[in-house]
């Protein structure tokens, strides 16, 4: 029998989802308040973190697990490369590194796709349906915040090989109801999506230290007070991604 394993994602990461949006960093951006210096950083945590991803999942493209959710479609790592470009130049490569958040995020993702590749279903999960869910409002966000063209560093947020978003999503929630894995494996996978987005979590802690110069300490307490409830559906921000 099918496990419907993208309804047990979705229920079973929600408080974590919550967490992840009202860390500092995320709430300030859904206010509309985001720092150029720190918003670049994410697109580098991003880069690189989505290049393990995508390198590992290109691997395991015939694992009977991992194999049905690799969708090329929903790469990012050459999208953010585009806007790594946009932010610090042709010579970006020789200027950015990843922050110690995201090379302890990349370093799980390898350790799972060497030892359990199941679980990279995920950190697939949550990193591409909150692209998915909630990206086109980043985006928007982001361009009114930093006063961005259409392409200017926010080409991360463009799926240009996806003509319905809602249509895809749901063929990737049925793919996901369908994996061959019993329900030990689908408790595993949404314990370590938890984790996932504790990792998530960790990045935008790292990042909040730039904003808080920029506007102040005041401002951001002010900005972070309140918190809200979870508001991008499915995965991670999109801030994160």
């Amino acid at each position: 029998m099918a496990i419907a394993l993208a309804t047990l994602l979705k229920e079973g990461t929600k408080k974590s989802h919550t967490m992840a949006e009202n860390t500092g960093f995320v709430s300030c951006f859904l206010k509309g308040v985001v720092e150029k210096t720190s918003y670049r950083k994410l697109v580098t945590d991003l880069y690189f973190v989505y290049g393990a991803m995508e390198e590992e999942m290109a691997k395991l493209k015939d694992h009977p697990v991992v194999g049905p959710i690799v969708f090329d479609q929903l790469n990012r790592k050459q999208s953010l490369a585009l806007d790594l470009t946009y932010y610090y130049g042709e010579n970006w490569d020789n200027e950015v590194q990843p922050s110690k958040s995201a090379r302890t995020y990349m370093a799980r993702i390898r350790q799972v796709a060497a030892q359990e590749p199941e679980l990279l279903v995920a950190h697939a999960y949550t990193r591409y349906m909150g692209d998915l869910s909630g990206g086109q409002i980043l985006k928007t966000i982001a361009q009114k915040a930093l006063n961005l063209g259409d392409r200017d560093g926010v080409n991360f947020y463009n799926f240009d090989t996806i003509t319905d978003e809602k249509a895809f999503k749901g063929m990737y929630r049925s793919t996901m109801d369908n994996l061959p894995i019993d329900q030990a494996t689908a408790d595993r996978i949404v314990e370590e999506a938890n984790h996932a987005f504790g990792l998530n979590m960790q990045v935008f802690k790292e990042l909040e230290g730039n904003l808080i110069l920029a506007i102040g300490k005041t401002l951001f307490g002010f900005l972070t007070r309140r918190q809200c409830a979870g508001s991008t559906e499915g995965g991670a921000p999109a801030t994160a991604a």
